[in-house]
């Protein structure tokens, strides 16, 4: 469905978790894809935790990770106002008003009434790419949300562990190929780390993975199974079909 924006671009009214979640975002630029359906099915939540979404666009992952785990509190930080706007009529749209925030702020210049070590998770779905070796993109909004900005991706991590209490948990997803910059980062700094490979299909490189690590924790880290995206005939698998649609969590 699509609707105009008072003020702002075109917006589309998205249905996520088999319509658990209803998403406005808009037309042009960046969209919504399974990442931060993934990202949110990932994180370990309990009931009465805190959870703090870092860049947090129109508010699709944190929306997720509140369907699925009602009597959580989730708080999201985006520098673009345009998008914390949709974000907060987001929230409205899907009923969680008491229970989720959305705020504007840097992570590099965070608000004050954002406070360091309250969060019990920590997500984040950074830009993929490095300034460096990003080609040009034609849609401001898209560049936004996949390249690295004056933000890098080790900036990202260190806020993420700044925000976390101790032995609270920061989980990222990213392309697979920036696996080393990941996890040169997290190292010396947290523990408990755990990669979750997501493969587009049997026999095939990992397109994506998620990374979770656990503040103040020296436990080794862990390579796990990860998950089959795709059939031989494009479709999606049982398995992640149950977190798209179902809103399962994923075993990490």
């Amino acid at each position: 469905m699509t609707m105009p924006d008072a003020g702002g671009p075109p917006l589309s009214e998205d249905a996520l978790l088999g319509g658990r979640v209803r998403l406005r975002q808009p037309i042009d630029g960046a969209r919504v894809s399974i990442d931060p359906i993934f990202l949110a099915a990932s994180v370990p939540v309990e009931p009465g935790q805190l959870v703090l979404d870092i860049g947090c666009g129109t508010g699709a992952a944190m929306l997720c990770l509140a369907a699925r785990e009602p009597q959580c509190r989730v708080t999201g930080l985006e520098r673009q106002r345009d998008l914390v706007r949709i974000a907060g009529d987001n929230i409205i749209l899907n009923g969680m008003a008491s229970r989720a925030s959305v705020m504007v702020g840097d992570l590099l210049n965070p608000p004050p009434r954002i406070s360091a070590g309250a969060f019990d998770h920590v997500i984040a779905n950074p830009p993929y790419l490095n300034r460096e070796r990003a080609n040009e993109t034609p849609s401001p909004g898209r560049a936004e949300a996949t390249i690295e900005g004056d933000a890098e991706l080790g900036d990202w991590i260190r806020f993420a562990l700044t925000m976390a209490k101790p032995k609270g948990t920061i989980t990222l997803i990213h392309r697979a190929d920036r696996i080393d910059a990941v996890l040169g980062q997290i190292a010396g700094r947290a523990g408990e780390v755990v990669v979750f490979p997501l493969w587009p299909g049997v026999g095939k490189p990992a397109s994506r993975i998620i990374v979770r690590a656990r503040k103040q924790v020296a436990s080794p880290a862990r390579l796990a199974v990860g998950m089959v995206l795709h059939e031989e005939d494009g479709r999606f698998s049982a398995a992640a079909e149950a977190v798209l649609r179902g809103a399962q969590a994923l075993a990490i």
